[in-house]
């Protein structure tokens, strides 16, 4: 049994262990491994099951993802561009941070939000509003609105899959999966809907197969 399968979290903590995996992935920057989308879809099927309550599950989930969020804003805010002081990280460099202050400026809330519903982005997007000193006020809006969404949106969605199709527990897992894909879907049709995001996407992609090339060459 995985430490990282929904079903096994939700069955050795119920809303407990739900909550402190909520949280750690929210506000711990080691936490962006950590199953948040099929977690919270598996819990709501659990909930259209009967296994916990789905009045107390959403009440957990939104207040953890809110306190998590809190706490890596709060981590940025404190330690600055210590964080990321490397030029270049596996998931950041330092050019990133130096811009940011000026990104979330423009959009900050609309990041923030949608950050929600993109794995490991979610994670990391609070820290980066916090090294750009983004209002905390304003920070603390977005930041409820899109645990409210998120929480919401994709725990409803599994119990509304749990509740319609009978003997879920047979296949849960490719439901999970199926229902994870559509909860991607606004956010990155959002982000793609952005003319300079595809064309920066088009540019590393370019740059990828390019050094790939070159590297073949040279073997």
């Amino acid at each position: 049994m995985s430490f990282l399968d929904p079903v096994t979290i939700i069955q050795s903590g119920g809303l407990l262990i739900v909550g402190a995996f909520i949280f750690a992935e929210s506000g711990l920057l080691i936490g962006f491994f950590l199953p948040g989308d099929t977690l919270l879809l598996t819990a709501g099927v659990f909930a259209a099951q009967g296994k916990i309550s789905l009045l107390w599950l959403l009440v957990v989930v939104i207040i953890t993802a809110v306190a998590g969020d809190n706490l890596g804003y709060s981590l940025g805010r404190k330690t600055g561009n210590r964080i990321f002081k490397k030029k270049d990280g596996i998931l950041f460099r330092q050019e990133y941070v130096e811009r940011a202050e000026e990104f979330y400026e423009v959009h900050g809330g609309k990041t923030i939000t949608l950050a929600r519903f993109v794995p490991i982005i979610r994670t990391f997007a609070p820290v980066i509003a916090g090294v750009a000193k983004m209002e905390r006020k304003k920070f603390m809006i977005f930041n409820v609105i899109g645990a409210v969404s998120w929480g919401i949106g994709v725990i409803l969605l599994g119990f509304f899959v749990g509740s319609k199709i009978p003997n879920i527990d047979s296949y849960l897992l490719p439901a999970v999966l199926l229902a994870t894909f559509f909860t991607f879907t606004p956010a990155v049709f959002h982000i793609l809907r952005d003319r300079g995001t595809r064309r920066k996407i088009a540019l590393k992609f370019r740059e990828s197969l390019n050094h790939l090339r070159l590297k073949n060459r040279q073997e």
